[in-house]
């Protein structure tokens, strides 16, 4: 579990340090580092301070530069690389002691008409009621669907799937709260779908047999309909390639009513030790 007491809201809350320089806690995390949704979030919000409020967020792309250090606060430097009509870009680089960890682009777009088209059905699985806890954090419950209760993936093969809600009240849908919230979680399961996909590592996961370096290299994420980080949604990931020790996942994230309300993809590094 991590060893944070607060609220992710408290979490994710910058203290401004200058013009477009923000600065935010660092959070133990059961494995020594800085967990990748954590920066990726913090990064996400101060991108956010930069941009006018009718423009909301609707894209991001993070690499994974070091390995952050949780004892350390994360700075946060934003560039303002276009303000446009109908689209704001913002560049924001994650210093700590060491220097860069994270670079990121997000994308805000001003609210337009627009026809609504979902082309994606949410899959067949059980409802979160039906599972069992197994969160490693108090900031959020996850219920993991069992991999017998699971068809293969329709691309890719691995597949790693499970409700995700963050615990506390962040308010209305849609918000900069919801979405950076939201991209905290998103974060969680992309690893284990590349995993399950290794022809040997594949049927260890899960067993603590695994002895393997892992790391997220990079992480993207598309906003496509308001949603709430704090309400049950479906992460339905699965492995897409794996090659010179990388893979690509790619998740299609669901509402309780089976709206498509997120895609991530991210590319992650897996060595045995």
């Amino acid at each position: 579990m991590d060893e944070h007491n607060g609220t992710l809201r408290d979490l994710l809350q910058l203290e401004a340090h200058g013009p477009d320089t923000f600065v935010g806690d660092g959070l133990e995390y059961p494995w020594g580092g800085l967990y990748g949704g954590h920066i990726v979030a913090q990064a996400l919000s101060a991108a956010a301070r930069t941009v006018d409020e009718e423009f909301a967020v609707h894209s991001l792309r993070a690499y994974f530069i070091r390995r952050g250090d949780s004892s350390e606060p994360v700075r946060q430097e934003v560039d303002r690389i276009r303000n446009g009509r109908s689209f704001v870009t913002r560049r924001v680089v994650a210093r700590q002691a060491v220097g860069a960890i994270l670079n990121l682009e997000a994308s805000f777009q001003r609210e337009e008409d627009s026809a609504d088209v979902q082309t994606l059905a949410a899959p067949d699985v059980p409802r979160p009621d039906e599972l069992e806890p197994d969160s490693w954090s108090r900031l959020f419950d996850r219920r993991m669907i069992p991999q017998d209760r699971l068809a293969p993936p329709a691309v890719g093969a691995g597949r790693s799937t499970g409700w995700l809600r963050v615990i506390e009240d962040l308010g209305p849908a849609g918000t900069l709260q919801q979405r950076t919230a939201f991209a905290y979680l998103s974060d969680d399961l992309p690893l284990e779908a590349a995993l399950r996909a290794h022809p040997t590592w594949g049927p260890k996961v899960g067993t603590n047999t695994l002895e393997l370096f892992t790391a997220s290299l990079d992480h993207t994420v598309w906003f496509h309909r308001p949603m709430r980080a704090d309400a049950w949604h479906l992460h339905d990931f699965s492995c897409h390639t794996f090659i010179g020790g990388r893979g690509l996942t790619v998740g299609h994230v669901f509402d309780l009513d089976g709206v498509h309300v997120a895609t991530v993809a991210q590319e992650i590094i897996a060595r045995e030790r």
